[in-house]
């Protein structure tokens, strides 16, 4: 039996000890034993909790403002939540984040941590709530159901700022192969069969083109995540708010957090309203299907190191197998791929909570909050690990392509304009049988001399378009 010394705390189903030393108090300490679910609390958040301080700081504000609150509690509440936000007491926040009710743990949680700092800073003991209450107090002019998906917000804004940062470092990785790569002539694929020439380069520079699409697209779907419903209280009617009360949270949440924050117009609808969610989720999946086939792609080209494409190198990481020695996997593509996999499942359920909800309330945010924030992490740091442990370390087999364009009857094409379709199909169907090379064919037919042969198949020219030759 543990000797902890304890506080007694009161709620509406009784009395709980709850631990001396903890900030938590009753509410959160039953939000524990109920939600014993993923085993990842608040405390690995802590983007969501700085936001919840965010709020909780320019509630306050906001309420002494309009004569609501008084100085010494504002004051007190506004350097416990500046201390949150700076990183202390992040592992009084205990609470699982998938919950019943709507997040409401997840506010009480908050709720409580902040007025047991408060009540410190005050002079006052932990529990003391005669002085400075987690509802009447922290909590005044809020619900949990414009807090929480606030801060949901507020916390994805800065996870999507990283995301897009490691982003655009992976394209920069991109773009200084395709830069480097440039001149390597190489066959184009389509359906895996053999298609017309490309350069290196150029394929490289898909997959930074690629990106920078998706950079935008989160950053589009980061606009809509700033509109919040503070003000709403329980279902957007905004019950025990001062009716100036919205418009100012919103004022000192935007200074706060620097991110330009607006309100809802119509905070009923923005209430029971997942779909800012939805959208965002969406581009995730997005960029996590782009990157899977960017990494499906690195892969294929890199298979061998002999009896594959063998095209380009990847930096080797590790050994490959237990059984097989000398053998390198692509690992870093894998664990990308292996993201994306996640990201798409997190989708599907952000997908079906959202349109769970029912009537005024979706009750469903916590495994929004978990899906989503697992996304936008894991991308992250599979774009780091993409670029610094495999792009930037990949290197081309020149030879081989160069061998690979000469072999390949794809090349043929590009000859049709020179020597007709006719004599193309027949050089094409040669090549095919005899497994000679379509340009050593094209010579010994003397369909073209070397030199005119040379300059069609330059790559600035087999790889971009060209005036059409006159039949």
């Amino acid at each position: 039996m543990s000797n902890a010394a304890t506080r007694t705390e009161h709620d509406l189903l009784g009395d709980r000890e709850v631990p001396e030393a903890a900030y938590y108090g009753i509410h959160t300490l039953r939000a524990v034993e109920n939600f014993s679910i993923t085993g990842t609390t608040l405390a690995a958040c802590p983007d969501l909790i700085r936001a919840l301080a965010a709020i909780k700081q320019a509630a306050a504000l906001a309420n002494h403002e309009l004569g609501l609150l008084d100085r010494t509690r504002c004051d007190a509440i506004v350097t416990a939540c500046e201390e949150i936000r700076t990183g202390a007491l992040h592992d009084q926040f205990v609470v699982d984040l998938i919950q019943g009710g709507a997040g409401t743990s997840t506010n009480m949680n908050a709720n409580e941590v902040i007025a047991n700092r408060a009540l410190e800073l005050l002079g006052h003991g932990r529990g003391a709530y005669g002085q400075l209450h987690p509802n009447e107090h922290v909590n005044m002019g809020q619900s949990t159901n414009d807090v929480y998906p606030t801060a949901l917000k507020i916390a994805a804004a800065g996870a999507i700022r990283r995301l897009v940062a490691a982003m655009a470092a992976l394209r920069g990785s991109f773009e200084a192969k395709s830069a480097a790569f440039a001149d390597i002539l190489k066959m184009g694929r389509t359906q895996l069969q053999d298609a017309v020439p490309m350069t290196l380069g150029q394929e490289f520079g898909t997959y930074a083109r690629m990106l920078a699409e998706d950079e935008a697209r989160l950053g589009e779907a980061a606009l809509l995540i700033r509109e919040i419903n503070m003000g709403a209280t329980a279902i957007g009617t905004g019950i025990t708010a001062h009716p100036a009360y919205a418009a100012l949270v919103c004022d000192r949440l935007s200074e706060i957090t620097g991110i330009p924050l607006v309100t809802a117009e119509d905070l009923v609808e923005a209430t029971q309203d997942c779909g800012a969610f939805v959208q965002l989720s969406g581009v995730l999946k997005r960029v996590a299907v782009k990157l899977s086939k960017t990494c499906n792609d690195l892969r294929l080209l890199s298979s061998g190191p002999r009896a594959g494409f063998g095209e380009i190198n990847l930096p080797a990481r590790q050994a490959g197998s237990s059984i097989m020695p000398g053998k390198v996997n692509p690992v870093i593509p894998e664990v990308v791929n292996q993201v994306a996999f996640e990201v798409i499942g997190n989708d599907v359920t952000i997908s079906f909570a959202a349109e769970a909800g029912q009537l005024q309330l979706n009750a469903f945010e916590p495994v929004i909050a978990y899906s989503l924030f697992r996304s936008l992490g894991h991308l992250e740091a599979a774009c780091r690990t993409l670029d610094a442990n495999c792009v930037r370390g990949i290197t081309a087999n020149r030879e081989r392509l160069r061998a690979s364009v000469e072999n390949s009857i794809g090349i043929v094409t590009a000859l049709n304009p020179y020597i007709g379709y006719r004599n193309a199909t027949a050089v094409a169907l040669e090549a095919h049988a005899t497994g000679r090379g379509v340009t050593e064919l094209v010579l010994e037919k003397g369909l073209m001399g070397k030199a005119q042969l040379d300059a069609v198949l330059r790559p600035e020219r087999l790889t971009r378009p060209q005036p059409t030759v006159a039949a």
